[in-house]
């Protein structure tokens, strides 16, 4: 059985086990913190290039973090040092910024969350960098077709969240690939990261409701081979097994009375790569 908190909105909330029920003031609050982590994610579009490296991709989220009024919500988070995630490749996720520079053929994908008085704004975004081969294009592009069949999912009336995951591993196994288990989608709000988890291989049918008032992540990493990952020894870097390409697309949304609001859409249409 799962519970269900209605929170008042400026009340401090806590991680409790509970799928929190907001109201207008969190759908506003989260509008504001995800409008602005699409607008960063929007202006990366023409920094991403051959030989930038992803520490200065880090500096450039920090400064137009803070530039937008908000705190970087990695920075501190759990002793990690940056003010995002930058995965290249075969990195499914929790890539850390540092001195490696792009080259031309690489996928990235880039994950922000800016904390916008007090609202955590979480989405991520691939890359292309310079003219990735045809393989890796087709990934990308499958994995955001992926994002937006799991949020169709999670539209309709008398959804549960079991039909997000089953809605995103039907797509993906048309095309041989593997979706990642050991990490999923979140509840947010005010906290980071809360119940419920949003699993992206799932049984359809299954799981809690999803109500008006639910704020969460979908976050699908697809890999082109098996669905397995490990951690390197940085205890964040999570990799392929096999050396498979990954990607990933992630949106924060709000369950309304009659669908899904998007809070992290792209302002600019800036979508998923080409971004010319």
């Amino acid at each position: 059985m799962h519970q269900y908190q209605i929170v008042e909105d400026s009340d401090t909330v806590y991680r409790d086990g509970t799928i929190k029920l907001h109201g207008p003031e969190g759908f506003e609050g989260m509008r504001r913190a995800g409008r602005l982590a699409a607008e960063i994610l929007d202006e990366l579009t023409t920094f991403v290039q051959p030989g930038v490296t992803t520490a200065q991709i880090d500096d450039l989220v920090r400064t137009m973090t803070l530039d937008g009024g908000a705190v970087p919500a990695t920075l501190g988070y759990r002793g990690y040092t940056h003010s995002c995630c930058t995965s290249i490749n075969h990195v499914i996720c929790h890539g850390i910024p540092g001195d490696k520079a792009l080259k031309d053929g690489d996928i990235v994908n880039i994950d922000v969350t800016p904390q916008l008085d007090g609202w955590h704004g979480d989405t991520s975004r691939m890359y292309f960098v310079g003219e990735p081969a045809i393989k890796a294009k087709r990934l990308v592009e499958v994995t955001y077709e992926c994002l937006m069949l799991g949020i169709e999912a999670a539209a309709k009336p008398g959804a549960r969240l079991g039909d997000i995951g089953a809605a995103i591993e039907e797509h993906a196994r048309q095309f041989r690939y593997g979706v990642v288990r050991e990490f999923c989608g979140h509840g947010l709000g005010k906290l980071f990261h809360d119940a419920p988890e949003v699993v992206h291989a799932a049984k359809a049918g299954t799981g809690p409701e999803l109500k008006p008032g639910m704020f969460f992540t979908i976050e699908p990493m697809i890999n082109t081979g098996k669905p397995w990952a490990k951690i390197l020894g940085d205890g964040w870097t999570a990799v392929t097994r096999d050396k498979s390409l990954s990607a990933q697309f992630e949106h924060s949304l709000g369950i309304t009375e009659d669908g899904v609001e998007i809070f992290t859409e792209s302002p600019k249409g800036l979508h998923k790569p080409p971004y010319a």
